[in-house]
């Protein structure tokens, strides 16, 4: 099976939908947090203040932050954010290790944008201008070669 098409089971989702806000966004805000304190995801001023959030499809995730000055801060999920991204576990990986960009997944319509449009495109061209650390692209290469040989 090629990685790319790789989806969790349906089953994940169920599971995922009914883990607490708090618990499901805890892997996210410390990747986030690590990521700001290396000086790898330094939030420009026009995030401050917004909320976002992520729906990983097929782990039936709903991920809620927001920007407090520069630091992300976990919200529920029941919370109404500025704007939503929508993919798979394996195109937000990819998305993170800079496989893909965001122009590619989105107009492959693997990637979906809801809310405020400017906002969008403003995070989407930080992440494409945020570098990336080594160990991320080489692990991500190695990731998607051995699922290919699968």
């Amino acid at each position: 099976m090629e990685l790319s098409n790789f989806r969790f089971p349906k089953s994940i989702q169920t599971v995922g939908r009914y883990l607490p806000a708090p618990l499901a966004n805890a892997p996210l805000m410390l990747m986030l947090e690590l990521a700001r304190r290396r000086a790898l995801l330094v939030a420009p001023v026009s995030l401050y203040g917004k909320s976002f959030r992520i729906k990983v499809e097929d782990l039936g995730l709903s991920l809620c932050f927001y920007c407090d000055k520069g630091k992300f801060r976990s919200r529920s999920s029941r919370t109404q954010t500025d704007v939503s991204l929508s993919a798979s576990a394996m195109d937000f990986f990819k998305l993170a290790s800079g496989q893909e960009d965001a122009d590619t997944l989105f107009f492959r319509r693997r990637l979906k944008m809801e809310g405020d449009t400017e906002l969008g495109v403003a995070v989407k061209y930080w992440l494409d201008a945020s570098e990336r650390p080594a160990w991320l692209s080489q692990f991500a290469q190695r990731f998607t070669h051995t699922g290919e040989t699968m």
